[in-house]
Order: structure tokens, then C-alpha cells, then sequence
């Protein structure tokens, strides 16, 4: 997958099979709509391309509202990472900023996606605006594709056990500590990137443990408790338990336990996919005897 950090790079991308969208958590819908690019791509002799911004748009626009102290389900790194495993072929991450926030919907479109670009088709999720004030919609993208020479399509919203899917109902799960239905919802595990570092004592003396500390000021993390993970790094794959402590308003350390252990993990940038809620954590609870009840509970499960 390549990575482009502006559409004057992007130029280079061969007939664009294109959406926009800040795609936090790559769920199942995001991965609906990725599949079609690439067949759409496919039978255009083109390439599947995502248009994505940083930082979130709600961020620039609604400062002191929908945007203050948003949280995301993904860390840069992380959406990358899964983007790359959906199969897609190109990303342009666009610095988003209030000048950028004033392009209109049908400029956006003639200027950039098929001007600069010169995108084959421009593919929209159910319902999504772009453009100022939001202007820009699957009605007016059917309008002005032939004055401008595009395909249009609009992919419908999905759903899982009929429910539907979108970001914000991921991190409200995450939230409540419902992994499994974060999880549904996202088609695959909810995971944290970090660099691992030296076994830490402070927290017990009955239960060894590694601290990934979390750096980025935007990332979701679950509501406290003990969880049961799976880590991978290079070669190295485990089983394991993360403890998260009550973080009040900072970010937490996360502490994770694995069934098995190298010596050289510290340093490491690991990658905890999260499975299930240990249900042997309760607040109030001293921490040796809650991760001892923990590790046992981890052991007995399946996954």
C-alpha cells in the first residue's frame, strides 16, 4: 500500500477508484466499501484509493463541542496497518484545517477528484457529505458526473445482527467494556500498537508484567479492567491478560501478563488484540489478588 501526504503526490496513482472519509476503526462498513473499490478498480484498469484526514475534522471544526476531547478507535499507525490488511492499493492522509474545511462540495470534485487526480469513479458510504457545509452528497455526485466524467456509486449501510454499524458505536462499546460487540462490529479485534517496556513490579509482586505505555492523546482506550489479549511482534505470538488501572483524565499504562515470554520483548512495539472483559476484575479489589484471579481466568478460556 502506498501513502501519500498530498494530491499533487497522488497524481501518480493510476485511474483512481476513489473515497474519502476518516474511516476511524476500518469496521465493517469501511471494509464493504474497500472491497467494491477493488473491483470497481479492477474493471477500470485502476487503482483503489482512500482519501483520509488528520487530525478528525470534528476536531478543527467543533473545538469546544463534538470535537473536545474526541477519541478514536485508531491511532494513526493502527489505520494504516489495517487498511493495509483490507487490501487497499493507495491512501492520501490530508492534513485537515479550517482553509481546507471551506472547499465546496462540487469544487472538491472538479478541482482535486477528477482535476488533480483525474479519479474513473468516486464511491461514497450511505449517507456521507462532503464538501462545506456538507454539500456534497450521492445526489450531487450522480448530478455532476458527466459534467465532469466520473462514475458515481453510494454502497448501503451495514449492519450486524441488526444493528448498524459506525464508528461511534464502536467506541461507545469500548467504551462499557463490551470487547465482544466492539469487535462484531468492527470485523476484527480491537487492537493496540505500542513499544513494550522493562518488566514492571510497581504494579504486582504476584504476577509478571510488561508496561506499554499510550502515547497518542487521541487513542480509545477501553474502561478499566482485565482483559484477555493476544500479542504479536515480528516472529514472537502469545497469549495473555492487560490489566488497564482506573486512569481518571490521563491516559493509562496498560500492563500486560503473557503466557509466554521472551527475554528480548521489552523494546519490542507490540500489537494486543483484545478478545474478551475478564469478568474477575472488580473495583475496589486489591490488584494481586484481581490479576491472580485474572491470569486463571485467561488460561480457561478458548481463543
Amino acid at each position: 500500500m502506498r501513502i501519500f501526504r498530498s494530491f499533487e503526490e497522488a497524481g501518480t496513482i493510476r485511474s483512481p477508484v476513489v473515497t474519502t472519509g476518516t474511516f476511524d476503526g476500518v469496521h465493517v462498513g469501511h471494509k464493504t466499501i474497500i472491497r467494491r473499490l477493488k473491483k470497481l478498480a479492477s474493471e477500470y484498469d485502476g487503482e483503489s484509493t482512500l482519501i483520509t484526514f488528520h487530525p478528525h475534522p470534528r476536531v478543527v471544526l467543533y473545538p469546544e463541542t463534538a470535537g473536545k476531547d474526541l477519541k478514536l478507535i485508531c491511532s494513526q499507525e493502527e489505520k494504516t496497518e489495517m487498511l493495509r490488511k483490507a487490501g487497499l492499493e493507495n491512501v492520501i492522509i490530508i492534513e485537515f484545517t479550517k482553509e481546507f474545511s471551506q472547499i465546496t462540495g462540487e469544487a472538491f470534485v472538479r478541482d482535486i477528484l477528477c482535476g488533480t487526480m483525474k479519479s474513473k469513479v468516486i464511491v461514497v458510504g450511505h449517507n456521507h457529505h462532503f464538501g462545506f457545509n456538507k454539500e456534497g452528497d450521492y445526489r450531487k455526485l450522480w448530478e455532476w458526473r458527466e459534467k465532469y466524467g466520473f462514475e458515481a456509486e453510494e454502497i448501503p449501510m451495514q449492519e450486524v445482527q441488526n444493528e448498524i454499524v459506525s464508528s461511534t458505536r464502536i467506541r461507545q462499546a469500548l467504551s462499557e467494556g463490551y470487547i465482544q460487540r466492539a469487535n462484531a462490529y468492527l470485523d476484527h479485534f480491537y487492537l493496540i500498537i505500542g513499544k513494550a517496556v522493562q518488566d514492571d513490579h510497581a504494579i504486582s509482586s504476584a504476577v509478571p508484567m510488561i508496561r506499554i505505555p499510550v502515547t497518542d492523546q487521541t487513542k480509545l482506550v477501553p474502561v478499566n479492567g482485565l482483559y484477555a489479549v493476544s500479542c504479536a511482534a515480528e516472529m514472537f505470538f502469545s497469549r495473555g491478560m492487560a490489566y488497564i488501572p482506573d486512569r481518571g483524565s490521563h491516559l493509562p499504562d496498560i500492563y500486560l501478563h503473557l503466557e509466554n515470554y521472551d527475554d528480548d520483548i521489552p523494546g519490542k512495539r507490540l500489537t494486543l488484540f483484545f478478545h474478551k472483559r475478564l469478568c474477575s476484575y472488580r473495583p475496589g479489589d486489591r490488584v494481586d489478588n484481581s490479576l491472580v484471579k485474572g491470569v486463571r481466568e485467561m488460561q480457561e478460556l478458548i481463543f
